[in-house]
């Protein structure tokens, strides 16, 4: 496994990292959830990514006693706060952060976090009382660092022009070989201001592992069978897209790589990214995910699976 710096930190992130959005404490069963994990650090992973919401708290919670044996140096911890968790509690008002970290603290059994997140941008808290917030809590060390997840260029910018407050080090956007939206405005922004980017589905809900056929039924126990975790699948479950995909295969193979390696090692050439957050309901999608760190594929062939994706977006994807 190799490792990338984050942003402006001091925090030192595997380049393949582990997630637990609509799976640990939700759609994996506990025990299968746990070896996930532990084989998650076997291989070197040592940045777990959650998010208050994820579950309504249970991710949290889940992670909060299967990381309770390790030293809470061996890891870098992330979470993050906006989405709704009660009819009440949502958004990134002071009263809110300052609420929702000590929330996840408890559930994580920490007394602090590496990185605390802005899930979304909250358009109806001014900017300036959610920045001083966050300072407060990073200068009350319950956060080493702080970021965000899917803000744009001007949100950023607005952030990053706030005198006296904490800087941001990471933003969390959703990048794939079939989602560059982010390579616009919110890469080279951040490439400016020492923000380094950890993505989220980076194989596009599994899709770009090639094992969702055109015209196929999904696979019994894949994500896209679960009622659980299947719901956000949909978008890419179409026949174009999945054509498409099926036509990468060649080039995976040409690179002597699975499909879902040469996914992830496409997300890594690009330098401004520090780590790739996969989602994993077996331990074996993690040993075949953390063959993509430190990946050398020929940039000709990245070139060719570009086009086709784009061949495929033109034809209406």
């Amino acid at each position: 496994m190799k490792y990338r710096q984050l942003g402006s930190s001091d925090l030192k992130v595997s380049e393949i990292s582990l997630g637990s959005w609509l799976t640990y404490g939700v759609g994996v069963e506990r025990d299968r959830a746990a070896a996930c994990v532990d084989r998650a650090f076997d291989l070197g992973v040592n940045f777990i990514d959650t998010a208050n919401v994820y579950g309504v708290g249970a991710a949290e919670s889940f992670l909060g006693e299967v990381l309770a044996k390790r030293r809470r140096d061996s890891y870098v911890l992330a979470t993050k706060l906006y989405f709704p968790v009660s009819n009440t509690d949502f958004g990134l008002s002071r009263a809110q952060v300052f609420k929702q970290i000590d929330l996840s603290l408890a559930r994580l059994k920490t007394d602090y976090v590496d990185l605390y997140q802005c899930h979304r941008y909250d358009a109806m808290t001014p900017l300036e009382e959610t920045m001083e917030a966050l300072s407060e809590v990073v200068k009350a060390g319950k956060a080493r660092y702080i970021g965000f997840s899917e803000w744009d260029g001007a949100q950023i910018e607005a952030a990053l022009a706030i005198p006296g407050v904490e800087k941001f080090v990471s933003s969390q956007p959703q990048y794939s070989l079939l989602w560059r939206k982010p390579e616009k405005e919110v890469i080279p922004i951040c490439a400016k201001n020492g923000i380094s980017q950890i993505v989220w589905s980076p194989l596009a809900q599994g899709v770009l592992s090639g094992k969702y056929l055109p015209g196929a039924k999904p696979p019994e126990g894949s994500r896209a069978t679960s009622d659980k975790m299947g719901g956000f699948i949909e978008s890419w479950l179409n026949p174009a897209v999945l054509e498409a995909v099926q036509r990468l295969k060649p080039l995976a193979a040409e690179a002597g790589c699975s499909l879902a390696q040469f996914a992830l090692a496409w997300v890594l050439r690009e330098p401004n990214v520090a780590s790739a957050i996969v989602g994993a309901t077996k331990p074996e999608q993690l040993e075949d995910n953390a063959k993509a760190s430190g990946l050398q594929v020929d940039a000709a062939l990245f070139a060719k699976a570009e086009a086709i994706v784009a061949e495929a977006r033109r034809s209406g994807v």
